[in-house]
């Protein structure tokens, strides 16, 4: 099977994140739109790409696109794709999907013809009518967009976002591929010292070390296609194996995570043993007031509550004061934070040297990067 054309989806903002995570694999970016980039790779690629893109949301074979405005032409082109070379015998299949300004806007209709023509390819194939389906799960699905049907087949499963760290939660947590992203865009990394002042259940504090000692995300969870048969199981045992190998200590890195919030932070301390981190990272119960710079040049990468979710307006206009005040007394730190509140720049007593717009889940959200002094 060999080569073969792989999407990445991502949160709208993140392309260009995704984009370089997928090139430094070493795979080459064919196409890209607004949350997806294509590349082309091979089934080890299936296979790395699942265990090490920290901010991609899902990873998915590209089965074929074309353009169709009639049920025929639906299920012909779907009949037409090879699937015998990927669903075996006892093959469990699924159909999910979505259609956005297309003629076909019917997602019950078009998933219905799409099995259709899927089991009466196989059919043919195996010469029977009836199948098991006792075997591994395949979750096929299609994008309809204006009259143009990208057909794909879902290799991770489960969102990449779910690491299995997660073994405590607390309010409105920030998904931890938003996390990854806000940490890659900052400019920690091994050797430097970062700070998350509203540390939650500790998702970026986490994320941020993962980084430094380089834990692939995907190292200690599954994905669906681990059950595939054209992926040999040795494959996925050398590639985990690889990953293991590549954990460094990452010495000199120090993370600092506080909270208010005495549960949230215990939250954070398990989250952080769960995911083998825990040994650079200090949790403290502090408010954001008691912040004390304890060296120069360290990085702020941070989710403050925000109205939307939690916590009301007078407290909000309280933190930002105090952040503000914090970075006027060290212009030597770089300020990253994330926030639903379009006044912020206004309050925090200056304009950002960037700015970035990204969605936490539904939320529209801006990125707000302040640089310190160099």
């Amino acid at each position: 099977m060999s080569r073969m054309d792989l999407i990445a989806t991502a949160t709208f903002g993140l392309e260009a994140v995704v984009k370089r995570e997928i090139e430094n694999l070493g795979y080459e970016i064919i196409g890209s739109q607004d949350g997806k980039l294509t590349y082309r790779a091979d089934e080890r690629g299936i296979v790395r790409s699942n265990l090490w893109l920290r901010c991609a949301d899902r990873v998915y074979v590209k089965m074929a696109e074309f353009n169709a405005v009639e049920f025929e032409e639906l299920f012909q082109n779907t009949a037409g794709i090879p699937w015998e070379e990927w669903i075996p015998f006892d093959g469990k299949f699924t159909v999910i999907g979505t259609s956005v300004k297309s003629v076909l806007h019917s997602v019950p209709a078009c998933q219905s013809i799409i099995k259709k023509a899927v089991v009466t390819r196989l059919q043919q194939t195996y010469g029977e009518v009836e199948f098991p389906e006792t075997g591994a799960s395949y979750t096929i699905r299609f994008a309809f967009q204006k009259d143009t049907c990208c057909i794909m087949m879902d290799t991770s499963g489960v969102g990449l976002h779910k690491r299995g760290y997660r073994v405590n939660d607390v309010m409105a947590p920030i998904k931890e591929t938003l996390a990854a992203a806000m940490v890659s865009l900052s400019f920690f990394k091994e050797g430097r010292t970062m700070v998350d002042p509203f540390c939650g259940s500790g998702t970026i504090a986490i994320e941020a070390a993962m980084i430094a000692k380089n834990v692939a995300p995907g190292i200690s969870r599954k994905f669906a296609a681990e059950g595939w048969e054209f992926i040999p199981a040795e494959m996925w045992k050398e590639e985990r194996k690889a990953a293991f190998e590549a954990i460094r200590d990452a010495e000199g890195t120090k993370i600092y995570a506080s909270d208010i919030d005495r549960r949230a932070v215990a939250a954070a301390r398990e989250n952080a043993i769960e995911a083998g981190v825990d040994d650079i990272i200090e949790f403290t119960v502090m408010p954001v007031q008691k912040l004390a710079a304890k060296e120069e040049r360290c990085v702020i990468v941070t989710n403050p509550p925000y109205g939307k979710r939690i916590g009301d307006q007078e407290d909000l206009d309280r933190i930002y004061k105090s952040i503000s005040a914090f970075c006027r007394l060290n212009p030597t730190w770089s300020l990253f934070l994330i926030t639903a509140d379009k006044t912020f720049e206004k309050k925090f007593g200056r304009p950002a040297d960037r700015r970035r717009k990204l969605y936490n889940g539904q939320i529209e959200t801006c990125y707000y990067q302040y640089h310190g002094t160099k």
